[in-house]
């Protein structure tokens, strides 16, 4: 069974409400019925009601066991709209400016995650990520401990005795272009989450990744990483992680022992953060091509409730595949 397969099987195993702001988007509606007949999750579509009906019928969507919620006619909308009063009034937020926000659908939706009536959110098929992850950091927050958002890449490359059977997560590869030492860390905390809960990682060991490896070269950008690797440590020591590594020293058993010995972690590393996200975006495209693996994601991590952003030339398939990694998360 592929990888993908078991987390929809997980998912359906405690069916979730995940919620699609973007409710008369075509691909969405098309994605739906799959959604709702695997019950990998509760489709919950945002918007105004006879719209997305009508578009639904002009696509030929099939929208049973979907739920539709329209802001301007629910009865969560004045809860919602003080919730974020309270939230945004000391940022020059009044009551009339709260209202539109709340009946802008990303906003509304993450609001209802952030209140239980909804246990995470895909969009991005026609927004930009900007726009999916502004409200949810206003809304949602960041989990505790953690500043910044990143986006992870399960990796999957056939044929590899690397990794965790040829399975990995690559961060950041998608949100912060140039994290800190501090962000680097709280990355690869919040990637053990992304490996154990959708790859099933039994035991996560993060590599540090720079064009170092312990110290083999002098820059301001191996010291970033290091201290990265320090901090990570102290902050989270439950985590297997170390660094600095180079790629090779990284996944390789034998380059591992000869370049990093007494490492816990070198040479077996199946989690790997890049220092920043020109080396995370062109690493993991290199290896989708040149390695044939399959890349799933971005998956958001950080954000104290599943979020999941979608690219704006996804597919149906992709939407689907999003939706049960949300629904496992939550």
């Amino acid at each position: 069974m592929s990888l993908i397969a078991q987390i929809k099987e997980k998912a359906a195993q405690n069916q979730k409400r995940i919620v699609l702001p973007e409710g008369t988007e075509e691909r969405t509606l098309q994605a739906v019925k799959d959604i709702a007949q695997s019950k990998i999750a509760v489709p919950v579509l945002i918007g105004n009601e006879s719209e997305i009906k009508g578009q639904a019928s002009k696509i030929g969507a099939d929208l049973t066991g979907a739920e539709i919620v329209d802001p301007a006619n629910s009865d969560m909308l004045d809860d919602f709209v003080q919730d974020f009063y309270e939230m945004r009034k000391n940022k020059g937020i009044d009551l009339d400016k709260a209202k539109t926000s709340m009946l802008n659908p990303l906003y509304f939706a993450s609001m209802m995650v952030k209140n239980g009536k909804a246990d995470g959110k895909v969009a991005g098929a026609e927004n930009t990520t900007g726009d999916v992850l502004r409200p949810a950091l206003q809304i949602i927050k960041t989990e505790p401990g953690i500043s910044a958002v990143s986006g992870a890449f399960i990796m999957i490359v056939p044929n590899s005795e690397f990794g965790d059977n040829g399975i990995f997560v690559f961060a950041d590869c998608a949100v912060t272009p140039n994290p800190t030492a501090e962000q680097m860390a709280e990355f690869a905390k919040a990637s053990v989450g992304t490996g154990v809960d959708l790859c099933g990682m039994k035991e996560p060991k993060i590599g540090m990744l720079s064009f170092s490896t312990k110290g083999s070269a002098s820059n301001e950008l191996v010291d970033k990483v290091s201290k990265a690797t320090e901090l990570a440590k102290e902050r989270f020591p439950e985590i297997q992680v170390d660094g600095e590594f180079q790629a090779d020293a990284a996944i390789v058993p034998k380059v591992g022992a000869s370049k990093a010995p007494g490492s816990e972690v070198a040479g077996q590393c199946n989690i790997l953060i890049f220092p920043d996200l020109q080396s995370g975006n062109i690493g993991y495209k290199l290896v989708q091509r040149l390695a044939k693996a399959e890349a799933i994601g971005p998956i958001l991590q950080g954000i104290a409730k599943p979020v999941n952003d979608l690219s704006r030339g996804c597919s149906v398939e992709d939407i689907i595949n999003v939706v049960a990694m949300t629904a496992v998360r939550a």
